[in-house]
């Protein structure tokens, strides 16, 4: 075991120094602008499926409060009539 860490050792400061070659950042990736449009409608339409959405979420929120107080209230009446 001695005599492996002084080898490991090497070998990792080897590969931590030597540099990454599986990504060339001299070139300046420009994009055109037809790219940028197909990103916005792409945004475009994932925002036309969440209102809807949100929508739906917030009635099954209103149905539910107002089940509930619906709910106390006939148990109150209940318990008035007892």
């Amino acid at each position: 075991m001695k005599t492996l860490r002084p080898l490991l050792s090497a070998t990792c400061i080897t590969l931590l120094a030597s540099p990454a070659f599986a990504v060339d950042t001299t070139r300046v990736y420009s994009s055109g602008i037809l790219i940028f449009a197909f990103l916005g409608f792409l945004a475009l339409i994932l925002l036309v499926q969440l209102v809807p959405t949100i929508m739906m979420v917030i009635g099954m929120i209103k149905g539910l409060v107002n089940g509930v107080q619906e709910n106390r209230k006939a148990v109150a009446t209940d318990a008035k009539r007892n």
